[in-house]
């Protein structure tokens, strides 16, 4: 049985030791391990015990009844210590539990990997293979830098040739600049180095093995591009003179070209941080479980050495100034060791309690994954099922992930707002976005469905919206206005 101990105090102004805890709730796992991480450094009195994998919490309980709000502005006179109350024969902490769900196997391991060759320096690797001229290997090297990471250099000629003649003292004109480019334009990946797209495309048009569709498209793009961005096929038909097979066939070849060739790099692939669950819902004989990474709980304990030092003077009868200094310091830093693991298990109960009312407000969705089955749910619904305030029920939902049957999700693309059926019903706007987005695909793509025309099926289907409604979930869906989804 969940128990919910939260206790958050109301005040005018929050305390530091506040603006702490929401910090850390807002924390997403891994974030959350680094900001450990700088704590046991800054306070040697907190240490770290040996982790588990993950912790079932359904008997999760707090029972802190210690108040550490003030502990940073107390004047601490040092023979009013109670040093008995820092001192422990056990160094186990309190909160540690011993639910473990997983064996030693189901460990993570991480496999070391290769550092890949920036986007800029295989493209001078490239270079490398060509035979130039002092002059002209600099040129070309100073292309390679003006080139984005898209693959394009977006800058005149002109500007180019100013450019390398003020910073690198390389003095040249546009005619060479030209005649190298149009060398490194040469380099792998196909379409780097253009200009604009419309360069792009052409220069992977013309590696391409010729053909009629390929010399049509070739045309379409350097005659008729703003035409064929517009998607005004009925011009390109007129002006090639050619059948809508044929246009079709060319515009085929013109959709299999990369309009970002310096993306596809895999080399130039930033670093994406990888996604850590905070959390596993899974389904066990019927029933939802859940379960909080193990890394989000960690064993922390008050240094053994700290304890020692104190027992030391304790166990001293004559207590001199530097000593009293001392005590002074060690009792701070065990002050705010003890905040730090109290903490944390607040930190951990908010996130499994809100987590918790979650995935039983959204249980139907849960059990099958169907997501016509998500409730309407706003954070003031799952706020005054926990007792807790809506801008903390916002820091988890904005920041956490969890690992579900059916994939890894944000939790906040749970919450949605509600509308009225034509049944009376409250449904979600994600069912909503779904039946758009089905009504999309399925439409015949040489007459593209215009909004209005979308909000009138829609409205068919028992869903009545307006038409800049549907502009608006079109355009969160990522879909393009009805002209730009038309195909021949």
């Amino acid at each position: 049985m969940l128990k919910h101990s939260l206790q958050f105090k109301l005040s005018q102004k929050l305390s530091p030791q506040q603006i702490q805890l929401m910090k850390l709730i807002q924390l997403p796992t891994q974030a959350f391990e680094q900001r450990l991480q700088e704590e046991l450094v800054e306070n040697p009195a907190l240490e770290e015990s040996s982790k588990d994998d993950n912790y079932d919490l359904d008997d999760y309980e707090v029972n802190s009844n210690d108040d550490y709000d003030d502990y940073d502005n107390e004047h601490i006179d040092a023979q009013d210590i109670n040093i008995d109350e820092y001192l422990s024969n056990d160094e186990t902490p309190d909160y540690k539990y011993q639910t473990n769900n997983y064996s030693d196997d189901d460990e993570d391991k991480s496999s070391p990997f290769a550092a890949p060759v920036s986007f800029h320096q295989d493209l001078i690797n490239q270079l490398n293979t060509f035979i130039l001229t002092d002059d002209e290997r600099d040129i070309a090297e100073f292309l390679v830098g003006s080139i984005d990471d898209m693959g394009y250099i977006r800058r005149t000629t002109q500007d180019i040739v100013d450019d390398m003649a003020f910073t690198q003292g390389i003095y040249t004109d546009e005619t060479t600049v030209e005649r190298i480019l149009h060398l490194v334009q040469e380099l792998e990946p196909v379409g780097v180095g253009a200009r604009d797209l419309q360069e792009c495309l052409l220069l992977q048009l013309k590696h391409k093995t010729p053909s009629d569709s390929i010399t049509l498209a070739i045309h379409v793009i350097e005659q008729q591009f703003d035409a064929f961005s517009k998607k005004h096929y009925d011009k390109l038909l007129q002006k090639f003179d050619v059948s809508q097979q044929q246009l079709r066939k060319a515009i085929d070849e013109i959709e299999k070209l990369n309009p970002k060739p310096g993306g596809s790099f895999d080399g130039n692939q930033k670093m994406v941080e990888h996604i850590v669950p905070d959390f596993t819902i899974r389904i066990v004989d019927g029933e939802l479980e859940l379960l909080l990474n193990g890394r989000n709980a960690p064993e922390l304990h008050v240094s053994k050495d700290y304890q020692e030092m104190l027992q030391s003077y304790k166990d001293t009868s004559d207590k001199s100034s530097a000593q009293k200094d001392a005590v002074q310091f060690i009792k701070q830093k065990l002050d705010s060791a003890k905040w730090f693991i109290d903490a944390i298990k607040q930190r951990q109960e908010t996130l499994y309690v809100t987590m918790n009312a979650i995935m039983f407000y959204q249980q139907e969705y849960f059990l099958d994954g169907e997501e016509t089955k998500l409730r309407p749910m706003i954070l003031k619904d799952i706020a005054d099922m926990v007792g807790l305030d809506i801008s903390t029920v916002s820091r988890v939902a904005n920041s956490k992930y969890v690992d579900t049957p059916y994939g890894t999700k944000l939790i906040k693309e749970f919450f949605s707002e509600s509308m009225t059926n034509d049944q009376g019903e409250e449904v979600s706007t994600i069912e909503i976005k779904n039946i758009l987005q089905q009504v999309i695909s399925e439409e015949d793509k040489r007459k593209p469905l215009p909004d209005d025309q979308l909000a009138e099926i829609l409205k068919e289907r028992g869903y009545p919206i307006a038409r800049r409604t549907i502009a608006k979930y079109r355009e969160q869906l990522d879909i393009p206005v009805a002209r730009l989804r038309k195909k021949i």
